[in-house]
């Protein structure tokens, strides 16, 4: 742990006295309240006070604040209120290109194929299963939209079948905070047993059908204890395994082999698995490598051997093997050694194969070895820049490795490939209604070099013919956060942008993982300025190879990529012509010294611990809610939930008061707070893609 101490007077936190100014020319009813002084907060850092102007807003449910945050909504909406049409029609045009009413992959896990279905006018999905090839057969397991009568959200979380095909262990989400109740179901009966067992994010059952283990969340909703519970019993379940340091979450699962069930503790730096033979439920839990800071691993079985993913000889991953009885690193062999320019993101096992999805130059590749024999070859891929997953692969005997394609012109597809025939089946490929043609679209890679030489990978999009003088709009994307890369797969909605000759690009960024665990190191902790600089090198190489302008250019970032958007227009607001910010992690400071929040001190690994003096000028330095100036900025949408569990709708509602209080100019600034959901905005798919048609209409009428 970071060694704290108390940080001394001359610290500032975010402090501000002017109440802030309301947007330009509001009618009177729609001006947001004012601020007063006499609503801050006092902060006492080392005997010295400073004050958080809109610490208020904090107070979830009271009356200022709901009537602050309506006020707000108002006055969005009655600035978009020229955009309806554009809204709807860009809306009607989305929902034209889906097939409303369809079916996924089916995929098989024992007795059973297991599918979801969607229906037109539906907004969730039905989870259902059959016997192979027996439509006739289905029997829906769970229908989201009946359970979701009544509720404006509703949030699917743990899904997992018992290896006797009776019973379905499934967790519920109803506010979009991420509190998940989980359930169990008699698929024979219908019935749904009595028991719940409140804050579960993980589930996994024993091979008696009747055991169930599962994680529960602590005051911070950290996944802290693992728990068994035996069906049809009502004393209080028995305490697995507590994980003391806030740094880890824990999690439990079951080997796709069925003989074991794992639990891990996870940082986000280090990494510690146990394992209990599936078929005794009450045995002992057993270690496979104690944990060392910065060391990660992850675990697979195949009969007498675990197969294990390690950092421990080099950032990108080995892959090793060991006896199940002397599971530890000392009896480690090397399978596949580590790679400085391949990244190993993850391994899937099977009775015959394995499979690695590796990530080499920014893109993923997936190699499948056998075990008898030598052979070990990539599947072939075609196309410059592309996305691919890891598909649902249930069966341990399994001959064929299923997994998911997609581009920046290509619809999600799912293949099964078979890995004596080296050949790839299309099993579904999810339609694009209209006459949707790729042919049409053009994708491209491009780089983009930093100031210190680093080569920053760029994936771009648009419809042939767009002109390549500058004159076209442009929507530039990115994240740049946790090691994870910037998806690069396909959008029936960004068709309606492409359509309109805009041009789409994703600046892949340090933070990321798409160079590996390397490039993330380059982005976090002391080295998090590079994702914001990266991000502007993208920005400038784009606007200087003519591919548009700053005056045309937007950008997109969500969560910790709202925290990008703000700290990259506070750099450079001249850069840019519009910001849409999505639930923004954007008062990193203030979040970071409060540790009763959820997920704060599991990320000190990523942003460091501001309790520590060096760190806390760290993040001071490119905070957005700390850096706000008073300088013009973009024309900006900020977009939040009001029960997001991971950035607290406070954070974007004091960001949106306090530049509104401190910029200069009269470009628009709207803040919308969807009162009924959490971190990923709208539960329901076509409340979702209303939401994605105002984003959209409010970056084609900035950009004329």
């Amino acid at each position: 742990m970071v060694q704290a101490f108390l940080v001394f007077a001359a610290l500032q936190l975010t402090s501000c006295t002017a109440t802030p100014k309301p947007p330009a020319e509001p009618h009177p009813s729609l001006m947001p309240p004012p601020v007063a002084r006499t609503h801050s907060h006092p902060v006492t850092l080392h005997g010295d006070k400073r004050a958080d102007d809109y610490f208020w807003l904090r107070e979830k449910g009271a009356p200022e604040v709901t009537r602050y945050l309506e006020a707000e909504n108002a006055y969005a909406e009655e600035h978009m209120a020229p955009t309806a049409d554009l809204q709807k029609t860009l809306y009607d045009e989305i929902v034209e290109r889906i097939k409303e009413t369809d079916q996924s992959a089916p995929y098989r896990k024992g007795a059973f194929e297991y599918y979801h279905r969607t229906e037109e006018g539906k907004q969730y999905r039905r989870y259902c299963r059959r016997e192979p090839g027996k439509a006739s057969t289905e029997r829906v397991l769970l229908d989201m939209n009946a359970l979701a009568e009544g509720r404006p959200f509703l949030g699917l979380g743990v899904y997992e079948v018992s290896p006797d095909g009776r019973y379905l262990a499934f967790s519920l989400d109803e506010t979009g905070f991420r509190d998940y109740t989980l359930q169990i179901k008699d698929l024979r009966s219908g019935d749904v047993l009595a028991e719940r067992m409140e804050k579960v994010q993980s589930a996994a059952w024993a091979s008696d059908s009747e055991t169930l283990f599962y994680t529960v969340d602590d005051d911070t909703k950290r996944p802290h204890q693992i728990l068994r519970h035996r069906l049809g019993t009502t004393s209080e379940d028995a305490l697995i395994y507590q994980e003391e340091d806030e740094r880890f979450r824990v999690a439990v699962w079951r080997s796709r082999s069925g003989e074991y069930v794992f639990r891990g503790s996870f940082s986000h730096t280090t990494s510690e698995v146990g394992f209990l033979p599936a078929s005794k439920p009450a045995g002992t839990w057993r270690l496979v490598a104690e944990r060392r800071q910065d060391h990660e691993y992850d675990v697979a079985h195949r009969g007498e051997e675990f197969l294990i993913r390690t950092n421990d000889r080099g950032r990108n991953f080995r892959i090793v093997r060991a006896p199940v009885d002397d599971p530890g690193p000392a009896s480690w062999q090397e399978l596949v050694a580590h790679r400085d320019a391949v990244m190993l993101e993850s391994l899937d096992v099977f009775e015959g194969f394995y499979v690695l999805l590796e990530r080499e130059t920014g893109l993923p590749h997936i190699r499948v070895s056998q075990f008898a024999g030598d052979d070990s070859h990539r599947v072939a891929i075609d196309e410059p820049v592309y996305a691919l997953y890891p598909g649902d692969n249930e069966e341990f005997s399994a001959a064929a490795y299923r997994y998911r394609y997609e581009s920046l012109t290509t619809p999600d597809s799912v293949f099964d490939y078979d890995v004596r025939s080296k050949v790839s089946s299309l099993v579904k490929q999810v339609e694009v209604l209209g006459g949707y043609d790729p042919g049409e679209y053009q994708s491209e890679r491009l780089w983009a070099t930093a100031q210190d030489g680093t080569r920053v990978p760029v994936s771009v999009v648009y419809k042939k013919g767009t002109p390549r003088d500058g004159s076209a709009p442009m929507l530039l994307v990115g994240y740049g956060s946790y090691g994870y890369p910037y998806p690069t797969g396909f959008s029936h909605a960004r068709v309606s942008l492409l359509d309109r000759g805009l041009i789409y690009a994703v600046a892949h960024i340090r933070g990321g993982g798409e160079l590996g665990k390397p490039w993330h190191d380059q982005g976090r902790m002391e080295n998090k300025i590079n994702t914001f600089t990266d991000f502007i090198t993208v920005a400038e190489h784009l606007v200087a190879n003519q591919y548009t302008s700053s005056k045309r250019l937007a950008i997109q970032g969500g969560s910790a990529g709202g925290l990008l958007m703000g700290a990259v227009s506070n750099l450079r607001p001249d850069l840019f012509g519009a910001v849409v910010s999505l639930v923004p992690f954007v008062d990193v400071l203030n979040t970071m010294l409060d540790d009763t929040l959820p997920l704060t001190v599991g990320e000190y690994e990523e942003w460091g611990n501001p309790n520590d003096r060096d760190a806390y000028f760290r993040i001071k330095a490119y905070c957005p809610y700390t850096n706000i100036e008073a300088h013009p900025y973009p024309t900006i949408l900020v977009r939040t939930s009001l029960n997001d569990s991971q950035v607290m709708y406070w954070e974007p509602a004091k960001y949106v008061a306090k530049l509104r209080a401190h910029k200069t100019d009269e470009n628009l600034l709207l803040f919308k707070i969807n009162m009924d959901a959490g971190h990923g905005g709208a539960s329901g798919r076509y409340d979702y893609l209303k939401e994605t048609a105002l984003d959209y209409a409010f970056i084609l009428t900035q950009l004329q």
